[in-house]
């Protein structure tokens, strides 16, 4: 028996050990390559894409680079829709030029509430009771003349007629002097008198403080109604310009609607891109339990050799 015939036998063994050591090997790539095609196909199915869209206002459009990315997004209003658009923008600048004139208006309307505030803190600045002092005082002093005539008038009737030195009506009890019944009645008379004109001008001053808060609040209704006149005057231009507005989102809801569609579209691409991750990495797994049994099976035939070659083979694996 020749030297070497006791190595072929682990020779032919240890020439199957490699071969099932390379296919392990090669399982383990497919495992790695399935991961990344099941990845690949997740990512391009949950991909955003929205789509064009028309309307009766408008379109939409979508731009896209070679690997498929969206890079541009835009949409057109129809030209009809487009052109009314159009108008109401050159209507609202005449519009805007009559609010900015209505400005002009605001200071004459300021100076005459200033006017007011001025004559208005005249009024006030009396307190209530001196008001009605100092109209008590004009009052007296305009019936004035006309009470010394009185007088004048009954003392020469009085000096006429015997009766100047007539005086009745004294009372022990009450100690009432006597007085002339006629003086007395004229006396009488300018009390009630003077009585009814303390309580008119009491009424005066207060109308007069009335009077000087309602100059303030007409004051500030001038100022407020120019503020409302400029208001006014830009309600044309807001209603043009909101009209404006609008058709602009007519025409807008092609892009809208596209996008939304494209993420109902990458919703369910997501869901399905899941669907076909799952399968791959089941694959995967197959793979790897397959490669993972032939590497121990690889790794027993080489540990039930002993002699030298075996024993070289064995390390040239590890």
């Amino acid at each position: 028996m020749a030297w070497y015939d006791s190595l072929i036998g682990p020779a032919i063994s240890a020439a199957g050990t490699i071969y099932a050591a390379n296919q392990a090997a090669d399982a383990q790539q497919s495992v790695a390559n399935a991961n990344t095609t099941a990845a690949q196909q997740a990512a391009e199915a949950a991909a955003f894409r929205p789509v064009g869209v028309t309307t009766r206002f408008g379109k939409s459009g979508f731009q896209y680079d070679d690997q498929g990315r969206l890079i541009g997004a835009g949409y057109q209003v129809a030209p009809d829709i487009a052109a009314q658009r159009e108008a109401l923008l050159g209507l609202s600048g005449g519009a805007l030029s009559q609010a900015q004139a209505a400005q002009g208006f605001q200071a004459p309307l300021t100076s005459a509430a200033q006017g007011l505030f001025n004559l208005g803190q005249q009024y006030i600045a009396e307190s209530p009771e001196a008001a009605a002092q100092r109209v008590m005082a004009q009052q007296q002093g305009l019936l004035a003349p006309g009470r010394e005539q009185q007088l004048a008038q009954l003392r020469n009737k009085l000096q006429q007629t015997g009766r100047a030195g007539l005086a009745t009506g004294a009372t022990s009890a009450g100690n009432l002097a006597a007085t002339n019944p006629e003086m007395a009645a004229y006396y009488n008379a300018i009390a009630q008198q003077d009585a009814q004109l303390a309580a008119n001008a009491q009424q005066t001053a207060q109308q007069q403080a009335a009077y000087g808060a309602g100059l303030f609040g007409t004051g500030a209704g001038l100022i407020g109604q120019g503020y409302g006149l400029q208001t006014a005057a830009l309600n044309p231009y807001t209603a043009y310009l909101g009209g404006a507005q609008t058709i602009e989102g007519l025409g807008q809801q092609a892009l809208t609607q596209g996008t939304a569609l494209g993420s109902s579209l990458a919703a369910a691409g997501a869901n399905q891109g899941a669907s076909l991750l799952k399968g791959g990495l089941y694959g995967a797994d197959a793979l790897q339990r397959g490669a993972t049994a032939t590497t121990a099976a690889t790794t027993g035939a080489i540990a039930g050799l002993s002699d030298p070659v075996a024993a070289l083979i064995a390390g040239l694996l590890k």
